[in-house]
């Protein structure tokens, strides 16, 4: 063991960089621990990845801030590893790297038409409405029908928001610049298509029964979808959850015709594998071509060559998210994680390179959620304590007085990088709080007033400059199209 506690830097400040961070700090070992986020706000896809209209499951946000806020984990935000520091400079200052970068782009779908311009990553538009800092402000929203390919929980979040009239997200952190574009949008019908049954779909019941709780917005399943086969009955036999996913999805199909009044309509087509977009003389998307499947005995299915072509005229695909490679370790682009095992990351020859660590999506591919989140930080932690106990941990710095926090501030500071701390997100967090409290909108649901629990900055200068308390710059105050201040709030960030 070093005499001296083991620094530790955690690259990603996402639930399973902070649950690993949490573990960590409970270890018993005496241990100084650094979380690098990228951007200048925490706590990742939970505040970047979940629709603004699901607040129990931003609770999770209550339990990391619970964490965050002891002061034993020190947050470092606005810090891009292979921008603002790279890999080989933080082996030289920590004993130890966790890699928790997570996943931030879109599985690939590979079919003819799919570069269309009106062709969509389901995570960029998700990033979009959710206010991320490195995504356009802007969205062009001009398709009454709409595509949306894959059967998960993204899928419904898309296709909800996309039904949903603008004024019943105005209670959420919805940013202003959304709830404008979503205002403009003429969708009546989304359409969203899964190549296999109702036993094999990836909803949870929770998310599929709030989609028929919307104001003003009908959900059809048509009847002919219901199909199962032995791997299906074996799926339902073992999963309750999927049961109730199966009750919920036969309860749409039973609705009556007559009830069925909503302006707004979220068609789900099961058994429709994606063939083709289809497009016209100009490129333009003017339709989706699916096949039949039908199952094969064990919960696969097969494509029976029967197609039909769908009206619309913009494709969203959700059929998962893809990590990124990082500039300075070996990466396994056909499963898009960082070679590991047990989260000890793999170099070239197969071997572990000494301190280097992965947990969460970058670990093990985009599935399961914060159970298998804290689990996959349990081993991986597990494993760095093994390898500290028997002294294989050890920054590379030959000057021991390099090692460490204060080192690395001094670094980034050197090198203007305006990096932003915990004490700068609760500047933040409190600033975007009074932003929503500053709204009055009324909802098509209540009519009635209500503010806003917050609304989010979503210029990163802006986010930037609130964290650091510093003059936020005067074309950003006001500016309905970036983030509106009010006169009680812009006053404390005038110099």
């Amino acid at each position: 063991m070093n005499a001296r506690p083991l620094n530790v830097a955690v690259i990603g400040a996402g639930p399973a960089g902070i649950y690993a961070s949490d573990i960590l700090s409970k270890s018993g070992m005496e241990v100084c621990i650094d979380l690098f986020e990228r951007l200048p706000a925490p706590y990742g896809l939970v505040r970047y990845g979940v629709a603004p209209d699901h607040p129990r499951i931003k609770q999770i946000i209550v339990a990391l801030y619970k964490i965050l806020q002891r002061g034993d984990i020190r947050l470092i935000g606005n810090v891009e590893v292979g921008r603002d520091i790279s890999v080989d400079e933080l082996r030289t200052h920590y004993d130890a790297l966790i890699f928790s970068t997570g996943a931030d782009t879109d599985a690939p779908l590979d079919i003819p038409g799919i570069d269309a311009p009106e062709c969509h990553g389901g995570a960029d538009f998700v990033s979009w409405y959710d206010g991320h800092p490195d995504h356009p402000r802007s969205w062009e929203l001009t398709a009454k029908e709409i595509a949306v390919i894959g059967v998960g929980n993204v899928a419904l979040d898309i296709a909800r928001v996309l039904a949903k009239h603008p004024e019943d997200l105005m209670t959420t952190e919805i940013p202003a610049n959304v709830a404008e574009v979503l205002r403009t949008s003429p969708a009546t019908d989304i359409h969203v298509f899964g190549r296999r049954g109702p036993a094999q779909v990836k909803f949870t019941p929770l998310e599929l029964r709030e989609l028929g709780k919307q104001p003003d917005v009908d959900v059809l399943v048509d009847e002919e979808d219901f199909e199962y086969d032995e791997g299906s009955q074996a799926a339902l036999a073992a999963s309750n959850q999927q049961r109730q996913v199966v009750k919920a999805l036969e309860g749409y199909a039973m609705q009556e015709p007559e009830d069925l009044t909503a302006s707004q309509r979220i068609h789900i087509h099961l058994f429709s594998a994606p063939h083709e977009v289809l497009t016209n003389e100009e490129g333009h998307v003017v339709g989706l071509r699916t096949e039949r499947t039908r199952l094969t005995g064990d919960g696969n299915v097969t494509g029976t060559g029967e197609y039909r072509d769908w009206p619309v005229q913009a494709v969203y695909r959700a059929v998962g998210y893809a990590s990124s490679p990082i500039e300075g370790l070996p990466f396994d682009h056909e499963r898009r994680v960082l070679p590991n095992e047990g989260g000890r990351v793999l170099g070239e020859d197969g071997k572990p390179l000494t301190g280097v660590y992965a947990t969460g999506w970058i670990r093990r591919g985009p599935i399961g959620l914060i159970g298998s989140t804290k689990s996959d930080a349990q081993e991986t932690i597990t494993n760095l304590v093994a390898d500290a106990e028997a002294g294989l941990l050890r920054a590379t710095a030959e000057d021991q007085a390099q090692v460490g926090h204060e080192a690395v501030m001094v670094m980034l500071n050197q090198r203007g990088v305006p990096f932003t701390t915990w004490q700068g997100w609760e500047l933040l967090d409190a600033y975007e709080r009074e932003l929503g409290e500053s709204y009055g909108e009324v909802t098509v649901s209540t009519g009635q007033a209500k503010g806003r629990e917050r609304v989010k900055v979503v210029s990163r200068e802006a986010m930037t400059a609130i964290s650091r308390s510093t003059q936020v710059p005067e074309d950003l105050i006001g500016d309905p199209e970036a983030d509106r201040v009010p006169d009680r709030v812009a006053h404390r960030l005038q110099a």
